[in-house]
């Protein structure tokens, strides 16, 4: 912690204690760091918005916000809710159906995000692919909030950087407009975005 200090990487720092207990031994742990920076480092990286310095314009219409959620594709949508509500403790929605989509979806809210458990729905759902290609499921897609789908649909295309797989948004599983980003595009992820 002294070395990060004082190499200058933080401006202010301030250091919560805590007393964690392990085996009837305890010692001293640092819970959280806060810190007030112009930009994050981690790992001896810098982190800033590299599109604001190439295309401010793009960026500034974009305006991604929260990670609204990590959707999880899995072929036993029973077995997989059961599994964050019974051994996990974790709060789960009710399934519900997105035939535009082709899914069924759980949320399993964790306070902070979501989780959502993907089912495919249908003949055509996109989700059976991904199932055939991954049988135990996985990580399919994560989901931005932006403050402005309809801009930062516009803005995308007009950039050319990043293609749209749908030609507008659809009403997605919480009732607000969302577009799905091409995966070649966006570093190998299939990136959702959705109105705030």
């Amino acid at each position: 912690m002294y070395s990060i200090i004082r190499q200058g990487i933080f401006k202010s720092v301030k250091v919560c204690p805590t007393v964690a207990t392990t085996k009837g031994s305890s010692f001293s742990v640092f819970t959280r760091v806060m810190a007030s920076t112009s930009e994050t480092q981690s790992g001896g990286q810098n982190f800033s918005s590299s599109a604001t310095q190439a295309n401010p314009t793009l960026a500034s219409l974009l305006k991604l916000g929260r990670l609204n959620h990590v959707a999880i594709a899995t072929p036993d949508l029973k077995k997989a809710t059961a599994m964050y509500r019974d051994v996990l403790g974790a709060k789960v929605s009710k399934e519900e159906d997105l035939p535009e989509h082709g899914v069924t979806t759980v949320f399993v809210d964790l306070g902070n995000t979501k989780i959502e458990l993907l089912h495919p729905f249908g003949a055509k759902s996109p989700i059976q692919n991904f199932l055939d290609k991954n049988t135990s499921g996985g990580i399919h897609h994560i989901c931005i909030e932006v403050d402005d789908i309809y801009q930062a649909v516009d803005s995308l295309k007009a950039s050319g950087k990043i293609r749209i797989l749908d030609p507008k948004p659809k009403i997605g599983a919480h009732g607000k407009p969302v577009v799905f980003l091409h995966p070649k595009d966006c570093g190998g992820v299939l990136l959702e975005l959705e109105q705030a």
